[in-house]
């Protein structure tokens, strides 16, 4: 695909997308490639990093196999994700100290409307698609109830934790940093990105080269196989996450940082008036509906300019 500076650039603010969504804990990186349009390329073009690679750049040498694996379009998107990670993370952090609820409810739209966008690309229902998108809800649901864990933090840890949550990562609906947080790896790595802690990047990212190159073969296999039930199984995963993204929560335990400060550990989710009662704070219910509806508005609003973009293409 023969692409202009613009459309990488485009691609680039795309995968800066999906930076920011993988900083907050219950929101998927995997979600905002799939709403952009660019997941089954993703996917494929890091599927092609595998010993045919291997073989284009011992015989016909570096430019042949650039364009095998898609290159270009890989480094954009994850320039992109690691300009996000290290410039936005900061950012991220005092939107969810000081608009925790509007933050929530933003992405509380965007994944209704992302479940919804992902649902009408099934094109025939069928029980079985029916039942991985009830697995799909289940998985993700449970994965949003357990409990975080306490794990070592030696490095062949630290490189099994990237390893997992880089596939959660690419997942829509199941989040890399939510599964790092059930890992207890979650503040240990924002430390190390705070830091510039080489060795601990280092290892995590050699995991997480190697998990994604694995786990996008797993996915791209089961698209070509089960496409229908594949998208199933997606819009489930985003349906069960929902549960993490609830903006109203009552606190049940809490957790003190490295950094000496106060934490929600275990929390539910509660209507608005008992967030009332609980907390003392105002629900800002018409604030949180607001940037509900903004949230799904640009999900449509990314279909739309989707559908006619592929109107324009010529036959």
């Amino acid at each position: 695909m023969r692409r202009s500076f613009t459309d990488y650039l485009l691609v680039g603010l795309r995968g800066m997308g999906m930076g920011a969504a993988d900083v907050i804990p219950g929101v998927s990186g995997g979600t905002i490639a799939f709403i952009t349009g660019i997941y089954e390329e993703l996917i494929h073009s890091i599927k092609s990093i595998n010993a045919g690679f291997l073989r284009i750049l011992f015989k016909e040498g570096i430019v042949s196999a650039w364009k095998h694996i898609n290159g270009t379009f890989l480094l954009t998107v994850l320039g992109g994700v690691l300009i996000s990670i290290f410039s936005l993370a900061r950012l991220i952090s005092w939107l969810l100290a000081n608009h925790e609820k509007l933050v929530w409810a933003f992405f509380f739209g965007l994944i209704i409307g992302s479940a919804v966008y992902i649902g009408r690309k099934i094109d025939r229902w069928s029980l079985f698609t029916i039942l991985m998108l009830i697995v799909g809800t289940a998985i993700a649901f449970y994965v949003t109830v357990a409990t975080p864990a306490s794990t070592p933090q030696t490095l062949w840890f630290v490189f099994i934790s990237g390893s997992i949550a880089i596939c959660a990562m690419i997942l829509p609906g199941i989040s890399g940093s939510f599964i790092l947080l059930l890992l207890g790896k979650y503040e240990f790595m924002l430390n190390a990105v705070r830091d510039l802690q080489a060795d601990v990047l280092a290892v995590f990212a050699v995991g997480c080269a190697i998990g994604l190159v694995a786990f996008s073969n797993i996915i791209s296999w089961f698209f070509k196989n089960f496409p229908n039930a594949t998208l199933g199984v997606l819009s489930g995963f985003m349906i069960g996450s929902l549960n993490k993204l609830w903006p109203w929560k009552e606190v049940l335990e809490t957790r003190i940082t490295t950094a000496g400060e106060e934490v929600p550990f275990l929390e539910k989710n509660i209507s608005p008036e008992r967030y009332s009662q609980v907390t003392g704070e105002d629900p800002l219910v018409f604030q949180v509906l607001i940037f509900a509806f903004i949230g799904m508005a640009i999900i449509f609003v990314f279909e739309y300019l989707q559908s006619k973009k592929q109107e324009k293409k010529p036959a």
